[in-house]
């Protein structure tokens, strides 16, 4: 793909992370983020993957409706959620077309385990070091992850007849 292109895709879904972002702000922890930054790992790889989820992901942590992020949670919350963009990249090159349409869902919502769980985790991990008590902090944090792991497993299944569709459109 020529690098313009490419550049204007990155913008264009990190964008997309931001704008979503606001759109679900009143639903805690249910979003589209990593969905989207999976789908543009899936579609340009690792490093254009990640690139989406950092932007997004920095744009919402810094203009948030809630206040910025302290930075080193910001950090965690960037880096966490460009794991995504890895994810789909691993994904598109596990050999899908070929899956079964219960193997293809069964892999979907291990794609979104691992989104959620390379997010969720540097997070709270920042989160109950900084504000402690660490076990109480930490535990209670994996907990709200679940609601965002639940919601993973029907968007990333639900949604990924679209990113199937720009794939065969970006014709690679």
């Amino acid at each position: 793909m020529q690098r313009p292109y490419l550049v204007t895709r990155i913008a264009l879904f990190s964008a997309l992370v931001y704008v979503l972002s606001w759109g679900t702000s009143y639903l805690p922890n249910v979003n589209f983020i990593f969905f989207i930054v999976f789908s543009a790992g899936f579609l340009w790889g690792i490093v254009p993957g990640a690139l989406v989820g950092m932007i997004g992901m920095g744009l919402w942590t810094v203009f948030n409706p809630y206040g910025p992020a302290v930075a080193p949670v910001m950090v965690a919350q960037i880096i966490g959620v460009g794991g995504s963009g890895l994810v789909g990249a691993i994904f598109q090159k596990g050999h899908w077309q070929h899956w079964h349409r219960f193997r293809l869902m069964v892999g979907l919502c291990c794609a979104a385990f691992m989104c959620t769980l390379l997010y969720y985790l540097p997070v709270n991990i920042v989160d109950a070091w900084m504000f402690g008590p660490f076990y109480e902090r930490f535990v209670g944090g994996m907990l709200f992850a679940g609601i965002s792991l639940g919601s993973n497993f029907v968007i990333f299944p639900l949604l990924f007849t679209v990113t199937r569709h720009l794939y065969a459109r970006e014709g690679t």
